[in-house]
């Protein structure tokens, strides 16, 4: 394996080299310190069964090939998601809008690839803006300094992840446009289990401190350990959002065991508070290339408990996600935690991936 295998070609190269194989599946780490009663109103088990964003039919627009990776918030009354699109080249980012989170306009191409920038030439993934994170919130923005504040993360090579990506921030007055500051976080800094790459960063602030959660990547791994790459989460912390300090005790969200729902990945952290929790939804993939949305519970910001137990679970055949349900972002609206997660269907190259959402109660 290479450099340029992304992570849709090594989750169906898992799942074609373990076809047929029995698979006896172990869940990661249950939450042993949490109760039914904490876990309870995490729990989203109500799909909508449908994309509610696909990829556009114009073919020459930035999301022409697929949509992904979605982050919903509440603005001036609306709600808004941004989302990443690919087409062909790389991913750029788009901006959406809806009344009632199921019906999505398109706006804008927000973030767009930047053909003399060093790590934003083939691709810029403005992944979150600092928004409301509590689990049971609408997610409404919160101002910076007078201004929005996101994070992205750039992919250095033209196609699907290509290269080590690193993190950086962005400001914007309007959510139209973005002005980017130099990256933040590099792989090369940290330690071994980020020298891959990094992936997409989740930036809340809590008393005066950023925390920017973000998952990362090995490099690639030689035959005799199976290949492909390991992916696992952690967390950097900045006080004036200039010096960030990687946590000492990371990968605060490390891969379970061999045959657990998180083996190969425990990636995309998405972290939300509900009372005296720090909530983690995430996704796993196992080492059949099954990815999923799990779940890790925390009493402070930097130390998680997996639960056992599955948030949103692939689909079945013929389903909008009988491949994948993965990449988490959720809000509270009309009595319910909605739950937005990417979701894939088909077999690659020719899969069909986009926007769905579960809920908490039934539709």
């Amino acid at each position: 394996m290479t450099r340029n295998l992304s992570r849709r070609k090594f989750s169906s190269s898992l799942a074609m080299s373990l076809a047929g194989l029995p698979f006896v599946r172990s869940a990661p780490l249950s939450a042993e310190g949490f109760s039914a009663f904490d876990i309870a109103p995490f729990r989203t088990p109500y799909k909508y069964g449908k994309l509610v964003l696909a990829a556009s039919d114009d073919p020459n627009t930035f999301d022409c090939k697929s949509v992904d990776d979605p982050f919903v918030f509440l603005h001036d009354g609306a709600f808004y998601m941004l989302y990443i699109g690919f087409d062909g080249t790389g991913y750029q980012t788009g901006l959406a809008k809806s009344a009632d989170l199921l019906h999505w306009e398109r706006i804008a191409c927000v973030a767009r690839r930047d053909p003399n920038s060093k790590y934003t030439r083939f691709n810029i993934a403005l992944s979150c803006i600092v928004r409301d994170d509590g689990l049971t919130s609408k997610g409404r923005l919160k101002k910076v300094r007078g201004r929005y504040l996101g994070a992205w993360n750039a992919y250095p090579g033209a196609g699907y992840e290509t290269g080590a990506a690193v993190i950086g921030l962005a400001w914007s007055s309007d959510l139209l446009h973005w002005e980017l500051t130099d990256p933040i976080l590099f792989p090369a800094d940290g330690a071994p289990w980020e020298h891959g790459g990094l992936y997409r960063p989740n930036l809340i602030e809590q008393d005066g401190v950023f925390y920017l959660y973000y998952n990362a990547k090995t490099d690639v791994l030689p035959k005799s350990e199976g290949g492909g790459w390991h992916e696992q989460s952690g967390v950097a912390i900045s006080h004036d959002l200039k010096e960030w300090t990687r946590y000492e005790g990371n990968p605060i969200l490390p891969n379970g065991g061999p045959d657990s729902w998180d083996a190969h990945f425990a990636s995309n952290p998405f972290v939300v508070r509900h009372k005296n929790l720090w909530g983690m939804y995430y996704f796993g993939l196992d080492r059949r290339g099954a990815a999923r949305e799990l779940l890790a519970l925390g009493r402070d910001p930097y130390h998680f408990e997996k639960v056992n137990e599955i948030m949103i679970d692939r689909g079945a055949p013929g389903t909008v996600d009988e491949d994948y349900a993965h990449k988490p972002c959720a809000l509270f609206h009309d009595g319910a935690l909605y739950h937005f997660y990417c979701a894939v269907s088909g077999k690659w190259p020719h899969d069909v991936r986009g926007i769905s959402v579960a809920r908490s109660k039934p539709w």
